[in-house]
């Protein structure tokens, strides 16, 4: 009885794993990736398909995407893990059909700055399977045992991830059985590295301060004793095979992707902000009503998928009657807002050869105790458990006693930078500050914000760009252009709650195996999904990440295997063509 159930239970699953794999045409193709064509440098054939604003034909599309910005345009880096054959070089290919080229950078790819002075200590972290290990070991020959095992911790996070997106992926029920019951924890110690703080690990690894910032110094607005210490570990593993940009600059990642989404019946719109999703008396999405001038077009659809944030979905863009039911309000409770970022940017009359830049980002600390300084930023919503802080910076102390900064310069970064903007370089500064510090002007109109808001963010341009003159001394005398990007324009231009480029608050509470379970992209309004960094984790990848999963709910198929069959059939294909060329060379 027993061999006849098994039997029966193994000839279903073998069933429906072959209809899985071969009865259904996967959203992937090998055929779809072409050789790389050259880059279109006509500035007005990229506005005209990365502007597009024409309404009576896309609303005949089969699908659409409202972007509210100028441009489909995100800000990037850097990114890491596009070495051949890996999973993401391949969702890339796939999404831009192999249009999307990347540049590796130098395996040099960051520098570590702690302290100022003549106490300034710098730090240089090289990519490499085994370099980036051995290159740290070299400079702190005294915790060579800390360092392998943070290695040890970086590579069992990057393997076990897929056990988090599965968290998400399988029934609600059966992820929080699984969790519940403890069986998660004891099936991988990965579930638990999720839930122990960064802080609590680097300490129990090393005493030297400085070796504990490089275990955390990718700052995204949240304190290393509130964050994950699986998520940290991540942070750093993501570069550990090399850094790359793209070819042209970030905007090459919109125009080639939405020129797929052309060819296969859809569009996107730039200036059409959503105003409102559409929610019948069911309780279902059907649509959303969208901005043109001062008039709303409802635009209908079966689907409708947010990728604005949780807070923007939640709380602005569904009907206020909707906002107020217990199970919106606990989806809100699971998260809390991230911390806000501003942004310098910087224009320069010069080569990098003539400003002494590199390729190379600097991230810079005041001193060793990453703790102590982003809770100094914190405001009255922010509670560190365990942690006492004796001063919190003010809005008008602020400015100038900023702790910590990342320097980056696009320009040496892209091979094309030259060609098209010879003779100039570009430079942009980031940090993590209040909201609150620039709330008293949220209502005001952009650009036209007033003199106290413009001498206000100055002061933080002031203070930032003269710091990083310390580092570059080549910069002031070049610079020709300057502009700053505060938590009010991220909000105006990129839909950012409360200015947070990095979405929800990437906190312990966030990254709890019961809220991981539960905050997956389906909504308890039918036919809404939410998509992007709110779902795993934050930068272009956590939000591919959440694209991903967001697909696999929506199509009712985990894409995830799809890709990962691709994978293996990519590298059979390449085994194959390797052969044949050593086959060829030895006759």
């Amino acid at each position: 009885m027993w061999l006849l159930a098994f039997l029966v239970w193994f000839l279903s699953w073998a069933g429906g794993m072959y209809w899985y794999l071969c009865g259904r045409p996967s959203p992937f193709s090998e055929d779809c990736v072409k050789p790389a064509g050259p880059m279109e440098l006509n500035q007005k054939k990229r506005d005209k398909l990365l502007k597009q604003g024409e309404w009576m034909m896309s609303l005949s599309m089969h699908w659409l995407i409202y972007q509210k910005s100028k441009m489909p345009l995100k800000r990037l880096h850097y990114v890491g893990q596009l070495h051949e054959n890996s999973l993401f070089k391949i969702i890339f290919d796939q999404i831009t059909e192999g249009q999307l080229e990347f540049a590796e950078l130098d395996q040099h790819f960051d520098t570590v700055v702690i302290g100022t002075g003549k106490e300034t200590r710098e730090y240089t972290i090289c990519s490499g399977k085994t370099e980036m290990e051995e290159h740290l070991k070299k400079q702190f020959p005294d915790d060579t045992e800390a360092i392998e095992e943070f290695f040890k911790i970086m590579k069992l996070s990057a393997r076990k991830t897929p056990y988090l997106a599965a968290l998400k992926l399988i029934p609600e029920w059966l992820a929080l059985f699984l969790v519940r019951s403890g069986l998660a924890n004891l099936y991988s110690s990965a579930f638990q590295l999720l839930s122990m703080n960064a802080t609590d690990l680097v300490e129990k690894l090393t005493s030297n301060k400085d070796l504990q910032v490089i275990f955390a110094y990718y700052f995204y607005g949240t304190p290393p004793r509130d964050s994950s210490s699986l998520i940290n570990a991540l942070m750093l593993h993501h570069f550990k095979r090399g850094a790359y940009y793209p070819k042209g600059g970030a905007s090459e990642i919109p125009y080639h992707i939405t020129k797929v989404i052309q060819k296969y019946g859809g569009n996107v719109l730039v200036r059409a902000p959503v105003s409102q999703i559409l929610v019948d008396s069911q309780g279902a999405a059907y649509g959303v009503a969208v901005k043109k001038g001062k008039e709303e077009i409802e635009v209908r659809a079966p689907v409708v998928i947010s990728n604005c944030g949780i807070f923007n979905t939640f709380k602005r863009l569904l009907p206020p009657e909707i906002q107020v039911k217990p199970e919106i309000q606990k989806r809100l409770d699971m998260v809390r807002p991230g911390k806000g970022s501003l942004l310098l940017f910087s224009g320069f009359d010069g080569t990098a050869e003539e400003l002494g830049i590199s390729a190379v980002s600097r991230w810079v600390f005041k001193n060793n105790d990453m703790d102590a300084m982003l809770v100094l930023m914190q405001f009255f919503f922010y509670h560190i458990e365990g942690f006492s802080v004796s001063k919190i910076l003010g809005k008008e102390e602020a400015p100038e006693n900023i702790p910590m900064m990342f320097v980056t310069f696009p320009s040496p970064k892209d091979p094309m930078s030259q060609i098209r903007h010879p003779g100039k370089s570009c430079m942009t500064i980031l940090t993590m500050v209040n909201y609150e510090w620039f709330e008293e002007w949220k209502d005001t109109p952009v650009k036209r914000r007033g003199a106290d808001y413009v001498e206000y963010k100055n002061r933080f341009a002031k203070h930032l760009f003269d710091w990083a003159c310390v580092l570059y001394p080549k910069l002031r005398e070049k610079l020709v252009f300057q502009d700053v990007a505060t938590p009010l324009t991220n909000n105006f231009y990129l839909g950012s709650y409360r200015g947070a480029i990095y979405s929800t608050d990437h906190n312990l509470d966030r990254y709890h195996m019961d809220i991981m379970a539960k905050n997956r992209c389906e909504t308890p309004v039918k036919n809404l999904y939410v998509s992007g960094q709110d779902m795993f984790s934050c930068g272009i990848i956590g939000a591919l990440h959440g694209g991903l999963m967001c697909a696999s709910r929506v199509l009712g198929r985990m894409v995830y295997i799809d890709l990962l069959v691709l994978k293996k059939k990519l590298k059979k294909r390449k085994a194959l063509e390797l052969a044949a060329l050593t086959e060829k060379k030895l006759q």
